[in-house]
């Protein structure tokens, strides 16, 4: 399931290390072709502000296209150590 570049998506999955959480949403702003493994997407993820706050790698199973069914929510960017 190929996503259009910026695109807004949702995580599936969490980013502990960027503090991202699954459900976060992102924006797409890059498709990467795997070779021989999945294929995945450079995301970009900005705060309630329209801040980037991370730049991140994932595969296209950590994503999920948003739908009229969800509504995104805020919460405190949790801080990495």
């Amino acid at each position: 399931m190929k996503i259009d570049l910026f695109k807004r998506v949702a995580l599936k999955i969490d980013i502990p290390d960027q503090g991202l959480r699954k459900g976060d949403v992102a924006t797409i702003v890059e498709h990467l072709p795997g070779k021989n493994t999945e294929d995945g997407y450079a995301l970009e993820v900005f705060n309630a502000v329209g801040e980037s706050i991370a730049v991140v790698m994932v595969p296209e199973s950590a994503v999920e296209p948003l739908t009229a069914d969800k509504i995104p929510s805020v919460r405190p960017l949790a801080k990495t150590a």
